[in-house]
């Protein structure tokens, strides 16, 4: 799916957000939209185990619940194309970020699965469109600098779930209920989108940009042979990834009997693994082949996946989820700009199929999980992915050449 709408078409509205906001180079704003994105969303993480004891059902139909945000999403990326352009870069996230938190608000609030899956669907319509700017004003800002910034631009993601469940661990040890604690959020999501991008404006549109900006758009796009490889290639670290974040504090609790501090303290130690393992990924990918950075990050992935499977101790625990957060990193912008270099059809085409194929995986991966721990215990959900770990290491030389893609 391509976007080619900036805000120029658009009277930019000169408002209170614009008088707060504060002045800032390009690329640190770019940096700014990718932390508070993430920062919107990350508090719902590390409450996840309080919000399931309070709604009293077990993990197989909470997971069902929690497909609303990747079903959103989903439709989102396939349709949300011309809202976007309508609407603009600008307004789409000054819009768009503020009031991502609130459905996470409705959703802490839910009382059966059905109500939680309605809540998080929303939020997952606001994620899909806020996904498409942020990663296209990166790619410009990218392009336009001649420097990458794509990776630090994920790290910066990383940085704010990293920054949102701190926050949500240090809430839990407080006292302070979720609704109370994800209420602060709409509040502070409002204010730093104030400030950090109250003076926004959209990148300049590439040349290819300009030269496709009246094609109709990508809906769904078919994988290919060679794209089904770089899902399989991908495919374990989205799922630990998003295992991570949905069940680790879900897990501390279920294994080891700790409070939702500790819960807290687990989603955050992945997030800021992450984090740091992106802030360098591309000077290291740029010092070494892309196979070689995806099998050293698939085998870091797979001690990560086997210390959480087998952990007896929590800390132990711990350090496997901060493993899964590096090995997880870079694993899905080395399979994109590896779909964008193939010459067989147009690098969007390539890159959308990824995209969506890994999207409708992405789908099915929290209620399998969550039926997977309800059967054989949480460890499995974890356990579950090790085969798809050894088939991501032996196909991941389909990886190719260059990290990022030129133009």
């Amino acid at each position: 799916m391509e976007i080619t709408a900036q805000d120029g078409g658009m009277t930019v509205d000169r408002s209170l957000m614009w008088r707060l906001g504060v002045d800032m180079p390009q690329h640190r704003r770019v940096f700014a939209c990718f932390f508070l994105y993430s920062f919107c969303m990350g508090g719902f993480f590390p409450r996840l185990a309080e919000i399931q004891h309070a709604m009293g059902v077990g993990e197989g139909p909470f997971g069902l619940a929690l497909i609303g945000v990747a079903a959103g999403t989903l439709i989102s990326l396939t349709f949300g194309a011309n809202v976007i352009e309508r609407l603009g870069h600008r307004r789409t996230l000054l819009w768009l970020l503020p009031c991502l938190p609130i459905f996470y608000v409705l959703a802490s609030l839910a009382t059966s699965p059905l109500i939680m899956f309605c809540c998080l669907f929303p939020a997952g319509l606001l994620i899909g469109s806020v996904e498409v700017v942020v990663n296209l004003e990166a790619d410009r800002a990218e392009h336009q600098s001649g420097r990458r910034l794509m990776n630090r631009s994920h790290a910066f993601w990383s940085i704010g779930f990293f920054t949102a469940a701190a926050l949500g661990a240090l809430m839990a040890y407080l006292g302070v209920t979720p609704l109370q604690h994800l209420s602060g959020v709409v509040v502070l999501a409002l204010l730093g989108t104030a400030l950090l991008l109250g003076k926004f404006e959209a990148a300049p549109l590439r040349e290819a940009d300009h030269n496709h900006a009246q094609a109709e758009p990508q809906r769904f796009a078919l994988p290919t042979a060679a794209i089904l490889v770089l899902v399989v290639v991908t495919l374990p670290a989205m799922v630990l990834e998003g295992a991570g974040f949905d069940w680790s504090a879900i897990y501390m609790r279920n294994v080891f009997g700790t409070n939702a501090f500790w819960g807290g303290v687990a989603v955050a130690t992945g997030a800021a693994a992450q984090a740091l393992t992106r802030y360098f990924a591309d000077g290291f990918v740029e010092r070494h082949s892309p196979v070689t950075v995806a099998r050293i990050l698939v085998s870091v992935l797979a001690v990560g996946d086997v210390l959480v499977f087998v952990s007896p101790v929590p800390w132990l625990s711990l350090l496997g989820f901060a493993l899964l957060g590096v090995g997880s990193s870079a694993i899905f912008p080395l399979a994109m700009s590896a779909a964008a270099q193939r010459t067989d059809r147009p690098s969007t085409v390539n890159v959308a199929s990824l995209a969506q194929t890994a999207f409708v995986i992405f789908l099915l991966a929290p209620p399998l999980l969550g039926y997977v721990a309800q059967s054989f215990g949480i460890r499995w959900s974890f356990g579950i992915a090790l085969p798809l770990v050894v088939a991501s290491l032996w196909l991941s030389r389909a990886m190719g050449a260059s990290g990022v893609r030129r133009s």
